[in-house]
Protein backbone atom coordinates (compact mmCIF):
# COMPACT_ATOMS: atom_id res chain seq x y z
CA UNK A 1 0.00 0.00 0.00
CA UNK A 2 1.38 3.43 -0.80
CA UNK A 3 0.80 6.28 1.56
CA UNK A 4 0.48 9.59 -0.34
CA UNK A 5 1.41 12.74 0.92
CA UNK A 6 -1.26 15.18 2.20
CA UNK A 7 -0.84 18.67 0.53
CA UNK A 8 -2.03 20.59 3.74
CA UNK A 9 2.08 21.73 4.79
CA UNK A 10 2.71 23.35 1.35
CA UNK A 11 -0.61 25.07 1.49
CA UNK A 12 -0.10 26.14 4.53
CA UNK A 13 2.97 27.78 3.63
CA UNK A 14 2.17 28.91 0.51
CA UNK A 15 -0.63 30.80 2.26
CA UNK A 16 1.61 31.99 5.03
CA UNK A 17 3.54 33.75 2.47
CA UNK A 18 0.71 35.62 0.66
CA UNK A 19 -0.95 36.52 3.99
CA UNK A 20 2.72 38.11 4.97
CA UNK A 21 3.16 39.81 1.57
CA UNK A 22 -0.67 41.31 1.73
CA UNK A 23 0.15 42.47 5.49
CA UNK A 24 3.29 44.19 3.83
CA UNK A 25 1.20 46.35 1.77
CA UNK A 26 -1.18 47.67 3.79
CA UNK A 27 -1.23 51.04 4.95
CA UNK A 28 0.43 52.46 8.00
CA UNK A 29 -1.79 53.22 11.23
CA UNK A 30 -2.37 56.93 11.96
CA UNK A 31 -0.35 55.92 15.19
CA UNK A 32 2.69 54.85 12.92
CA UNK A 33 5.07 58.09 12.84
CA UNK A 34 5.34 57.46 8.96
CA UNK A 35 1.77 58.15 8.57
CA UNK A 36 0.34 61.74 7.71
CA UNK A 37 -2.05 63.22 9.90
CA UNK A 38 -5.67 63.55 8.34
CA UNK A 39 -7.50 64.64 11.23
CA UNK A 40 -7.70 68.35 12.23
CA UNK A 41 -7.20 69.84 16.13
CA UNK A 42 -10.04 71.26 17.70
CA UNK A 43 -8.86 74.97 16.85
CA UNK A 44 -11.87 76.34 19.24
CA UNK A 45 -11.03 73.79 22.04
CA UNK A 46 -7.70 74.80 21.84
CA UNK A 47 -8.33 78.50 21.26
CA UNK A 48 -10.44 78.52 24.60
CA UNK A 49 -8.30 76.64 26.24
CA UNK A 50 -5.28 79.30 25.71
CA UNK A 51 -7.56 82.06 27.13
CA UNK A 52 -8.82 80.14 30.11
CA UNK A 53 -4.97 79.90 30.72
CA UNK A 54 -3.93 83.63 30.24
CA UNK A 55 -6.76 84.59 31.99
CA UNK A 56 -5.95 82.45 35.09
CA UNK A 57 -2.47 83.35 35.10
CA UNK A 58 -3.78 87.18 35.50
CA UNK A 59 -4.96 86.17 39.06
CA UNK A 60 -7.50 88.58 39.46
CA UNK A 61 -5.48 91.81 37.61
CA UNK A 62 -7.47 92.04 34.44
CA UNK A 63 -10.48 94.62 35.41
CA UNK A 64 -14.07 93.06 34.19
CA UNK A 65 -14.88 96.38 33.20
CA UNK A 66 -12.23 97.79 31.07
CA UNK A 67 -12.16 96.54 27.23
CA UNK A 68 -9.63 94.40 25.43
CA UNK A 69 -8.64 94.71 22.51
CA UNK A 70 -7.98 91.20 20.47
CA UNK A 71 -5.18 92.04 17.37
CA UNK A 72 -5.03 88.79 14.47
CA UNK A 73 -2.17 86.44 14.97
CA UNK A 74 0.64 86.30 12.51
CA UNK A 75 2.61 84.37 11.06
CA UNK A 76 6.30 84.14 13.07
CA UNK A 77 8.18 84.44 9.70
CA UNK A 78 6.54 87.85 8.67
CA UNK A 79 5.36 89.36 11.46
CA UNK A 80 3.21 91.41 8.54
CA UNK A 81 1.35 88.70 7.33
CA UNK A 82 -1.58 86.44 8.24
CA UNK A 83 -3.81 84.07 6.83
CA UNK A 84 -7.68 82.60 7.57
CA UNK A 85 -5.84 80.56 10.65
CA UNK A 86 -4.59 84.03 12.41
CA UNK A 87 -8.23 86.02 11.81
CA UNK A 88 -10.30 82.82 12.99
CA UNK A 89 -8.12 82.05 16.11
CA UNK A 90 -8.26 86.05 17.05
CA UNK A 91 -11.86 85.91 17.19
CA UNK A 92 -12.15 82.78 19.05
CA UNK A 93 -10.27 84.26 21.42
CA UNK A 94 -11.92 87.08 21.35
CA UNK A 95 -15.58 84.77 21.57
CA UNK A 96 -13.96 83.18 24.72
CA UNK A 97 -13.15 86.26 26.54
CA UNK A 98 -16.28 87.53 25.86
CA UNK A 99 -17.83 84.98 27.58
CA UNK A 100 -16.02 85.49 30.63
CA UNK A 101 -17.40 88.91 30.94
CA UNK A 102 -14.67 91.23 29.60
CA UNK A 103 -16.24 93.65 26.50
CA UNK A 104 -14.02 94.12 23.91
CA UNK A 105 -13.22 96.62 21.29
CA UNK A 106 -14.17 95.51 18.26
CA UNK A 107 -11.27 95.61 15.65
CA UNK A 108 -13.03 94.86 12.42
CA UNK A 109 -15.42 97.40 11.90
CA UNK A 110 -12.50 100.33 12.82
CA UNK A 111 -10.74 102.66 10.27
CA UNK A 112 -8.40 104.41 12.05
CA UNK A 113 -6.00 101.92 12.49
CA UNK A 114 -3.42 99.89 9.99
CA UNK A 115 -5.13 97.65 8.23
CA UNK A 116 -3.17 95.87 5.24
CA UNK A 117 -5.47 94.18 2.62
CA UNK A 118 -6.20 90.79 3.40
CA UNK A 119 -4.37 90.75 6.49
CA UNK A 120 -5.81 91.38 9.63
CA UNK A 121 -5.03 93.82 11.99
CA UNK A 122 -2.20 94.71 12.49
CA UNK A 123 -1.69 96.59 15.84
CA UNK A 124 1.38 99.17 15.99
CA UNK A 125 2.70 100.42 19.48
CA UNK A 126 1.99 103.89 18.94
CA UNK A 127 -2.24 102.97 17.48
CA UNK A 128 -2.33 100.59 20.59
CA UNK A 129 -1.40 102.97 23.15
CA UNK A 130 -3.95 105.51 21.60
CA UNK A 131 -6.31 102.58 20.79
CA UNK A 132 -6.18 102.15 24.16
CA UNK A 133 -6.13 105.29 26.05
CA UNK A 134 -8.87 106.13 24.02
CA UNK A 135 -11.32 103.00 25.23
CA UNK A 136 -9.65 102.54 28.05
CA UNK A 137 -8.53 99.25 27.23
CA UNK A 138 -6.64 97.49 29.64
CA UNK A 139 -4.66 95.13 27.44
CA UNK A 140 -4.16 93.41 24.19
CA UNK A 141 -4.12 89.62 23.23
CA UNK A 142 -1.25 89.17 20.46
CA UNK A 143 -0.34 85.86 18.87
CA UNK A 144 1.89 84.42 16.21
CA UNK A 145 1.78 81.06 14.35
CA UNK A 146 4.34 78.72 12.69
CA UNK A 147 3.70 76.15 10.36
CA UNK A 148 5.96 72.86 10.99
CA UNK A 149 5.17 69.41 9.05
CA UNK A 150 2.29 68.27 10.47
CA UNK A 151 1.66 70.74 13.28
CA UNK A 152 1.35 74.32 13.76
CA UNK A 153 2.21 76.36 16.38
CA UNK A 154 0.55 78.92 18.48
CA UNK A 155 2.11 81.63 21.06
CA UNK A 156 -0.53 84.04 22.33
CA UNK A 157 -0.29 86.95 25.00
CA UNK A 158 -1.86 88.79 26.72
CA UNK A 159 -0.20 92.11 27.01
CA UNK A 160 -0.60 94.97 29.08
CA UNK A 161 -1.57 98.31 26.92
CA UNK A 162 -0.09 100.98 29.04
CA UNK A 163 3.18 100.00 29.26
CA UNK A 164 3.85 96.46 27.02
CA UNK A 165 4.26 94.26 29.85
CA UNK A 166 3.49 90.75 29.32
CA UNK A 167 0.83 89.71 31.88
CA UNK A 168 0.50 85.73 30.60
CA UNK A 169 1.42 83.75 27.85
CA UNK A 170 0.62 80.55 26.46
CA UNK A 171 1.74 78.58 23.56
CA UNK A 172 0.17 75.06 22.20
CA UNK A 173 0.20 73.10 19.24
CA UNK A 174 -3.03 72.14 16.65
CA UNK A 175 -2.70 68.97 14.42
CA UNK A 176 -2.57 69.88 10.93
CA UNK A 177 -5.64 68.48 8.62
CA UNK A 178 -7.36 69.81 5.82
CA UNK A 179 -9.06 72.32 7.17
CA UNK A 180 -6.18 73.42 9.19
CA UNK A 181 -3.99 73.51 6.09
CA UNK A 182 -6.41 75.07 3.99
CA UNK A 183 -6.94 78.34 6.56
CA UNK A 184 -3.08 78.61 6.80
CA UNK A 185 -3.10 78.81 2.83
CA UNK A 186 -5.43 81.72 2.79
CA UNK A 187 -3.39 84.75 3.62
CA UNK A 188 -3.06 88.26 3.25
Amino acid sequence: MRHKSSPRPVFVIALLVLTLSVAGCTIAPRSSPWAKTSVDGDIIGASHAAVDSLYSQTSGLLSPNRPLIVATFVNIDDLEQTSSFGRIVAQQFGTRFTQLGFPLIEMLIRKDIYIKQKGGEFLLTREVQLLSEAHDAQAVIVGTYASGKDSVFVTSKLVRAKDNTVMASFDYRLPVGPDTHHLLQQGG
